[in-house]
This record gives structure tokens, C-alpha cells and sequence, in this order.
């Protein structure tokens, strides 16, 4: 029988242990689902790709980066809707007791789509289980009663039971709370933009996808504040014409995945997303995609359905690349907020978070407005007549005036105010600005997944040899240095380039060790995108060879031109080709 090929990503996660990219941790102790440890090269491609992140949403937009803490006073999460909505429906096997998602295991063994799982409740998951005869990926026994399980990490701050905290599962609410001094440093003018790169946790129930799914795992949140009354976002300029390949709602309530190109600016004109922020940096993650390596037509933006979409979420998109074993996954998300999570701060913390925005001329307005009448107030309400007219300051006069029509009262808090304690009057005012709270676009990303999708991308293989064509400038590594036999003063003459080139600031490997094929074999198969060999012409006319990765094609040049240019070719002003003269094969 013949033996079936294994699949990517298999063959990746292999190459990544052997290599030391990223295992999983804790392996002297069995393992424990859901973390990993990254070795030299992962820790080094993870940062540089989020160097990537950095490059064009920080350097290039000028969006503030923060770094705030990873746990949270659980109040942050009541406030933020995460301890009311953060939970993942879980079923138990009644024979080995492992527990599981159930709408994956509906998703893996039913093969239902997660749009069609998403919106079932417990009984009818239930349901679904028994009907699709769902068994134990572990041992083939049945389900008992699925429940919800809450999968933020809970913890204690201090030495009080009380103290109730949560590990973060996002990095977003640590910009949220910081809103106002986060204002304050942006020189209080919207729109602006805070970033934060970071750890977060979820206690996953049974995460079993490698780096596409962990407990711990590095987030990147960009919060974007701007006044929903100001229609001017000025990343049209640059994106307006990118095509993104959008996956509508209302497809996919027709049972489609039908994908529509179109253009920023043509999605914005039908309606297709309602935020043209939210539209911006969509094509900004698209982009980002495309440098590190995943072309455009293995991209799409799926638009999440009323019951898939985050409890804070008007409209949001997921930005999915196709990868081998599981097809479409999401690397990033992009949601519009609106001003849901400042207003639950401003509610749950009692602090104003309002922005004022000052007009260019004032406006003269009529309004309503609400006048108490002290000499009917005090007999009614004797020494709480102050307070009752400093609250009255607060209400709105029409929702006042819709009360009485219909009641003939309204309670202010237990105080029961009738049409004689007040009068309504109309009178004009002149108004300099506008108080509100901002509302929000939020594009997150999934820095882990990014890894594994950059390295399934690079991954190929060539006349039988593994080749890791990472983009030039997220290599872990940048340049090998060789000498070509280990005698005649070649390896003190490799070993002075290889200083030199450190000295420049690049990341580079020196390696001696076998035939100088089998160094270049293993430099391709973890991505060092070029070698530079030192020969015995070397040492005739300090000339070198440097190698391509990809091509395996060479040139040669004099090692006193190449800080020069190899910093050239690693921030894509020149190819491969501009290095020097090509040697024939």
C-alpha cells in the first residue's frame, strides 16, 4: 500500500523542531498543549516580522505603540463584556474525561461549516453531536452535556481572594483605559492611532493546531480613534485603488463563499463596509500579507455574520490566507467598535471620556433646557432639594417631556418629579464645539500565525533539497559566511568578513563544518537568503562569492563594496543581479 504523503503542515512543524524554530514547551514533562517555545531562528523571524508590523503602522502612520500590563482588575472585563461573553461552548468525554470545543469537533467530524456552529446553542449543539454521532477524538466514547467554559485565565492580585483579576485576551482594553492620558500625548486631535504588541492568554480548551492555536500567544491591537461625524480619511490617498477580495454576508447567507474583487474605494461607494478607516487598513493588512510572502489571490476578507461577530462589533471582517491542511484561516480581524468600549469604561469607572471638538465658528443653537423650581422643589423634597436640582442639570429635557406627556411623572432615581417641580423652557444658546466619545476601527493581528503562514509560504523544495525562501528582509538570518576548505588561511580570511559584516549590522552566520554544498544546503533550509564564500582568489584579490538562495546562481565582488551594498539589497533598492558580476556555472 502505497504511503501518503504528509501535508505541510507536518512537514513544517518537523523542519521547525529539527531546525529550532519553535517546539512545543515543556517536552521533559510530557509536553502541555497550547504553548510553545521559540529557539534562535523562530524568536528572530517572529520579530522581524513584527518589526514588518511596526515598519508600517508605527514608523509609517505615526500610531503611538504602548506597553501595558497583561493582567487586568477583573472590573477592566466586567466592563469590557469579555467576562459575560467570553466563552466557548465544552463537552466532556463520559469514558477518558478529555474535554473539547464542541463546534470544532462538529466542524472536524460533521464537517460543518463554523458560521453554521457558531449560531447553535447548547441544546442544539447537543443535538448536532448525537445526530452526526460526534465520538471522542481521543478514545471513540460519547459526549456528556455540552456547557460553557470561560476562557480568560482568572487569578488573584495579591494575597486576596477578592482581588479578582484576569489575564488578558486581547491587548485592546489596555489602550481602552488609557484613553484620556493616550489623548492627552496625540495633543488631544483625532483621528490617532495606539498599538499594542504583546502577550495574551486564553484558556483554550483543546487547542491541537500548533501555532494557529495556543494559550499563549503574541497579539498585535491597533485601536484607531476618530470622530464619526468627519467623513475625511486621508489613507484613501495611498489605498483607495487596492482590490481586496471580499466575502459578503449576504452570500454567505445564501450557503456562498462567492468572492467579490473589488476596490477600496468602489466597497465604500456600495456599502460593502460601512467605515472608511476600517476599509484603509484592510488593504494595509493585505499588503502586509503580500511582503511576507502570501500572495493576493491566496488572501480574502470574510465578513462575519450578526451572530459570529464580538459583542463590541458593528461590522467586522476576518483577513484569511489559505493554508494546506485546513484551507481558509484567519490571521487577522478587522472590527468597528464604535464607541462601545470607552463608553463602558466611562460608565463602569464613573470618569467623563468624552472628547470636545471645537468648531470653526460657534453655532447658535435653540435648546431645550430644564429649570428647577425651588419654591415647589423644597416643601416636596426639603433637604434633598440640591441634589434633586443639580441631577435635573443632567437629564435630557424632551426625554422629560415624552415622560409627562405619556406618565405625567418621571423618576429621577427614587424621586418622583412632577410637571410643577420643573419648568421646560426654549432658549437660544451658542455652542463653540461638541462633546462625544470616539468611536473605533480595530485591526488585530495574530503574530504567531503570521510565523507559521510565512513559513508554509517559503516553504519549497528544490532538486530534492528544502529551501526556505523567506523576503529578504524578515530572514532570521541575512548572510553566511563560508570559507571554502578549512586550510591555506581560509577560514581567518571568512572569519574577518564574517566580523565585518557583524560589525555593520547585519545578522549573520559563520559556518566551516563539511563540504561547502552540504553548508549551502543547510543555509537554504532555513532561509538564509544569501552566502559569501571565500576561496583562494580571495586571497589573490579580496574578492568573494556571494550566493542566492533561490536561483543558486553567483557573483562575485570585492569584499570592501559589500557593507555598502548588501545594506542595499536588504532594503530592496537593488536585486541580487546589482551585486557583481555573475559567475558561470
Amino acid at each position: 500500500m502505497e504511503r501518503q504523503a504528509p501535508d505541510k503542515f507536518t512537514v513544517i512543524n518537523e523542519l521547525a523542531r529539527r531546525r529550532g524554530f519553535f517546539w512545543q514547551s515543556y517536552e521533559i514533562y510530557g509536553g502541555v498543549g497550547g504553548f510553545v517555545t521559540y529557539g534562535f531562528l523562530g524568536a528572530k523571524l517572529k520579530q522581524n516580522i513584527e518589526n514588518k508590523l511596526r515598519e508600517i503602522f508605527v514608523k509609517k502612520l505615526g500610531i503611538m505603540e504602548i506597553e501595558a500590563p497583561i493582567i487586568a482588575p477583573g472590573k477592566v472585563f466586567e466592563a469590557s463584556g469579555h467576562v459575560d461573553h467570553f466563552k466557548e461552548p465544552m463537552v466532556e468525554c463520559l469514558n477518558c474525561k478529555r474535554r473539547f470545543r464542541a463546534d470544532h469537533l462538529l466542524e472536524e467530524t460533521a464537517k460543518l461549516s463554523a458560521s453554521d456552529v457558531e449560531k447553535l446553542n447548547l441544546e442544539e449543539l447537543k443535538e448536532a453531536i448525537k445526530e452526526h454521532n460526534v465520538r471522542c477524538p481521543e478514545c471513540g466514547g460519547t459526549f456528556g452535556e455540552p456547557k460553557h467554559f470561560l476562557t480568560m485565565f482568572k487569578t488573584t492580585i495579591g494575597p486576596y481572594s477578592e482581588a479578582v483579576g484576569y489575564g488578558r485576551p486581547e491587548a485592546a482594553q489596555g489602550i481602552f483605559v488609557e484613553f484620556r492620558r493616550l489623548y492627552e500625548m496625540a495633543r488631544e486631535k483625532l483621528p490617532f492611532g495606539v498599538m499594542q504588541m504583546g502577550h495574551a492568554l486564553r484558556n483554550e480548551i483543546s487547542p491541537r493546531q500548533g501555532l494557529i492555536r495556543l494559550r499563549e500567544f503574541t497579539i498585535v491591537d491597533i485601536e484607531f480613534f476618530f470622530d464619526p461625524e468627519d467623513p475625511n480619511c486621508y489613507l484613501l490617498e495611498d489605498v483607495g485603488d487596492e482590490t481586496l477580495r471580499l466575502v459578503l454576508a449576504e452570500s454567505k447567507l445564501r450557503g456562498s463563499e462567492e468572492i467579490v474583487e473589488i476596490t477600496v474605494k468602489e466597497a465604500l461607494e456600495k456599502g460593502y463596509i460601512k467605515v472608511a478607516w476600517q476599509a484603509a487598513f484592510m488593504a494595509l493588512a493585505k499588503r502586509l500579507l503580500m511582503e511576507l510572502g502570501v500572495p493576493a489571490e491566496n488572501q480574502r476578507f470574510i465578513e462575519k455574520l450578526p451572530w459570529e461577530r464580538a459583542h463590541y462589533s458593528l461590522q467586522s471582517f476576518d483577513q484569511e490566507v489559505y493554508v494546506d491542511r485546513w484551507g481558509w484561516i484567519e490571521v487577522s480581524g478587522h472590527a468597528y467598535r464604535t464607541d462601545y468600549d470607552l463608553k463602558q469604561h466611562m460608565q463602569f469607572s464613573g470618569v467623563d471620556i468624552r472628547v470636545f471638538k471645537e468648531y470653526e465658528k460657534p453655532i447658535v443653537k435653540e435648546k431645550k433646557v430644564i429649570k428647577p423650581l425651588m419654591a415647589k422643589l423644597g416643601p416636596a423634597f426639603k433637604q434633598e432639594t440640591q441634589k434633586i436640582a443639580e441631577m435635573l442639570s443632567e437629564v435630557d429635557p424632551e426625554e422629560v417631556e415624552a415622560l409627562f406627556k405619556a406618565k405625567g411623572y418621571f423618576m429621577l432615581g427614587k424621586h418622583k418629579i412632577s410637571p410643577e417641580h420643573v419648568e421646560i423652557t426654549t432658549c437660544k444658546m451658542e455652542e463653540r464645539g461638541r462633546r462625544f466619545i470616539p468611536h473605533v476601527v480595530e485591526p488585530s493581528f495574530g503574530s504567531d500565525r503570521l510565523v507559521y503562514v510565512t513559513l508554509e509560504y517559503a516553504y519549497r523544495v528544490k532538486e530534492g533539497r528544502v529551501v526556505l525562501s523567506f523576503p529578504r528582509d524578515i530572514a532570521p538570518i541575512q548572510v553566511g559566511v563560508y570559507p571554502l576548505v578549512s586550510k591555506d588561511g581560509l577560514p581567518e580570511k571568512a572569519l574577518q568578513v564574517y566580523k565585518m559584516l557583524i560589525d555593520e549590522g547585519f545578522t549573520a552566520e559563520y559556518d566551516e563544518a563539511g563540504s561547502i554544498g552540504r553548508r549551502y544546503a543547510r543555509a537554504d533550509e532555513v532561509g538564509i537568503p544569501l552566502g559569501v564564500t571565500i576561496d583562494y582568489d580571495t586571497l589573490k584579490d579580496d574578492t568573494v562569492t556571494i550566493r542566492d538562495r533561490d536561483t543558486w546562481k553567483q557573483v562575485r565582488n570585492s569584499i570592501n563594496v559589500l557593507p555598502e551594498l548588501l545594506h542595499k539589497y536588504f532594503r530592496k533598492k537593488v536585486e541580487f543581479k546589482d551585486l557583481g558580476t555573475l559567475v558561470k556555472e
